[in-house]
């Protein structure tokens, strides 16, 4: 079963910065775009920054010149760069992939849409 972790998440310092990692674990055949999503108290989930793993990159405007991603595709692996943090950063940060896997019966790629289990990042004043 494919699966997404995420690491690198916690607190810092107003201006201070952290780099999230997610990784694609299980049977993946091929990763699309991959990206990361954040839910900050009370609000609706809303895009970072997502990268197609063929140089289209899309930033949120909020974040833009802050923060940066970039991936490995060789390891199904995207990060976030987080620098210039500030308290409005403060959220719960999701991964988020498409992904295909080898369907057995067919022996062709199915693709589904994933998300890992999130992540906490606080910055504080």
């Amino acid at each position: 079963q494919v699966q997404l972790v995420e690491s690198g998440g916690g607190s810092a310092q107003a201006g201070g910065s952290l780099r999230l990692t997610c990784a694609a674990s299980g049977p993946v055949f091929e990763a699309n775009t991959m990206g990361w999503y954040r839910e900050i108290a009370g609000k609706q989930r809303e895009l970072v920054a997502t990268n197609n793993g063929g140089g289209v990159i899309n930033i949120a405007e909020a974040v833009k010149g802050r923060f940066a991603i970039s991936r490995d595709n060789s390891k199904n692996t995207v990060y976030l760069q987080m620098d210039s943090l500030k308290p409005e950063d403060s959220a719960v940060y999701f991964c988020n992939a498409d992904i295909a896997v080898i369907k057995p019966l067919t022996g062709k790629p199915s693709w589904s849409n994933y998300w890992g289990r999130g992540t906490q990042v606080t910055v504080y004043s």
